[in-house]
């Protein structure tokens, strides 16, 4: 009872900030303002706080990395010194050398009886006193990283669902952001090509709707699946329901690819470009795998329903409605379009992308970790606050639109109420991990969780400041909301998919990828990744600040050329991260070696 109260205190005085403090936010600069002092804009001091987190974070984990390094090198000065003695032996007179030589000998023909241990029995090591063994004592150039322990016991079907949904992923995601790339590159060199099926148009929606529908719908869906089953302590309800899913959703994405490129679409509606047709093979997808989902958890062999599973279906349930409220027509004409739209896009990445994805990560952390969650009752309060605030937020993405003043003004305090789900997720989060850092050098999962983590809570808080009517002012329609779309389903959902595929896979497999790609995977990914992002983020604000100041609207397309050209190269670090991650991923799962499934009572404890 004493942490439920605490929860109680936290939402009360949490509930007191905001009818307290957010009028003066809401309301502050109702009417459009001058950009001299825009530094000292709230939305603006806090986006800056934020990326210095970011930094601070990549900073200690680069330490952590270069610690293990001179460590290393420091033990390899030892074995120098070590050498630089047998040297000085050789100076010795020859009496004293043969006196050595002759010890030594002695040592090295003694041999072990056998029963030292104490008899003729079988050893067993039933203390679990023995971590490794290996036939390799000499120290290695680089750093071995921590091998995956355990191999969890998995139905052969199973490991087929989730490998195959994965490695569609992996494709969908490689070309994706191949033509991201491409685009990319077309803002530095547009005279590239004249061709209408390449043209920036029609390949823009192609490469969100690719990484979104392809790659992270695909990937959720398959580390779900292991997740669902592994927590309901049962197996899945139906393959062959998962298989047509899995089919339907990738012929989604084929179909809706060859129909943008043939410029058939939706019209303007961002992130629903796909027609009707093509989008309800979607619906039907989602609606297979809820069923699926919930009939596994409903035939589960253990009482309780872990929290993963909340979040798991809940983001079915609210996607499924979505994917029918987008594409209901007799409401979307004029202005009911907008408020539609506003709904339909910021429902899209947070009730389906991060609602599942944190599902993933109360399974999949606490599992890498091997204990259990911090606080269920965290993850309880996360969870129905998510639901809470996260559904009237849409139209703050229309500040001084021709929308209601009431309903603009409505967007922004749920947008600040995004406080509470945010905190209660990352605190949980980093508890968990509490008392497991000395991992972020032996194990490059746990960075992948780390960065997720906190650009959960670093993207998050910036896109809840990004609401207030100043912010909003200053970088709506700029590049800045492009950067801020990349630090959300870039840092926050493909870091942690990521980390939940390399943690499981060599559990299913039996098979690590060489750590030194993984670290290539990571770091390239990462600065890529910042690269962009501050970028846009600072070539969006001068943009901003110029449109403000009344200047022509081809001066802001200049000023933006060095920042387009950053873009492009930190879109390009990221693309070549993704091929570093297929190869990783084809070495995880290629030629499975057979392996021995241990008996994990822990892992036990967590799942269950």
């Amino acid at each position: 009872m004493g942490k439920i109260s605490r929860l109680m205190v936290l939402g009360k005085y949490t509930s007191v900030f905001l009818i307290l403090a957010l009028p003066e936010f809401v309301m502050a600069q109702a009417e459009p303002v001058s950009s001299e002092n825009w530094v000292t804009s709230p939305g603006i001091i806090g986006t800056l706080i934020l990326i210095f987190i970011v930094l601070f974070v990549a900073a200690i984990i680069f330490l952590a990395k270069l610690n293990a390094y001179v460590d290393n090198l420091r033990t390899r000065q030892i074995d120098k010194k070590k050498m630089a003695f047998d040297e000085e032996l050789l100076a010795l007179e020859e009496g004293e050398i043969d006196a050595i030589l002759d010890k030594r000998k002695k040592a090295l023909n003694y041999k072990l009886t056998g029963n030292e241990l104490g008899g003729n029995e079988r050893v067993v090591d039933e203390k679990g006193l023995v971590n490794r063994v290996t036939h390799e004592p000499e120290n290695p150039m680089v750093d071995e990283k921590k091998k995956t322990p355990l191999a969890i016991e998995t139905p052969e079907p199973l490991k087929k669902i989730v490998i195959y949904y994965l490695g569609a992923a992996v494709c969908w995601l490689v070309f994706g952001t191949l033509v991201g790339q491409y685009l990319g590159m077309k803002f530095v060199w547009p005279e590239m090509d004249s061709v209408s099926w390449l043209s920036f148009g029609r390949l823009r929606p192609v490469h969100t709707n690719a990484v979104f529908w392809g790659w992270a719908s695909l990937a959720m869906i398959g580390l779900g699946y292991f997740v669902i089953a592994r927590t309901s302590n049962t197996k899945i309800y139906s393959y062959k329901a998962a298989w047509w899913a899995l089919i339907l959703i990738n012929l989604t994405v084929i179909l809706g690819t060859i129909c943008l490129m043939a410029g058939i679409n939706n019209g303007g509606g961002e992130y629903r470009e796909y027609i009707w047709p093509v989008m309800l093979l979607f619906a039907i997808a989602l609606v297979i795998t809820f069923w699926n989902f919930y009939k596994t958890v409903a035939s589960r062999k253990i009482s309780d329903i872990y929290v993963s599973n909340w979040y798991i279906l809940a983001a079915l349930i609210w996607t499924t409605v979505l994917a029918i409220i987008g594409y209901l027509p007799f409401y979307q004409d004029g202005l009911g379009e907008t408020v539609t739209q506003g709904y339909y896009m910021h429902q899209g990445v947070g009730m389906w992308f991060m609602t599942f994805t944190l599902g993933l990560v109360y399974y999949y952390l606490p599992s890498a970790l091997n204990k259990p969650i911090y606080s269920y009752s965290l993850g309880v309060l996360a969870f129905w606050t998510q639901m809470l605030f996260y559904t009237m937020i849409g139209t703050h993405h229309f500040v001084f639109s021709p929308l209601p003043w009431w309903l603009q003004t409505t967007a922004i305090v749920f947008s600040a109420g995004m406080f509470i789900p945010v905190v209660a997720g990352t605190t949980n989060f980093l508890m968990t991990m509490k008392g497991s850092w000395n991992h972020i050098s032996k194990s490059y999962v746990l960075p992948f969780f780390l960065v997720g983590v906190i650009f959960y809570f670093v993207g998050s808080t910036q896109g809840s400041l990004q609401a207030f009517r100043f912010t909003n002012y200053v970088w709506h329609f700029t590049d800045f909301n492009v950067a801020h779309s990349h630090m959300t389903m870039y840092g926050i959902i493909t870091f942690i998919l990521w980390a939940c595929m390399y943690t499981i896979l060599p559990k299913l497999t039996g098979k690590e990828p060489p750590q030194v790609f993984v670290g290539a995977h990571f770091w390239i990914a990462f600065l890529g990744l910042f690269a962009y992002m501050v970028s846009l983020m600072v070539g969006g604000t001068y943009k901003g600040l110029s449109w403000i100041d009344g200047n022509a609207f081809i001066e802001s397309v200049i000023l933006m050329k060095p920042y387009w050209v950053w873009r492009a190269i930190g879109g390009t670090a990221m693309f070549i991260s993704h091929l570093i991650f297929a190869y990783n991923f084809y070495y995880m799962v290629n030629n499975k070696k057979p392996i021995e499934n241990l008996d994990a009572p822990v892992l036990e404890r967590v799942n269950n």
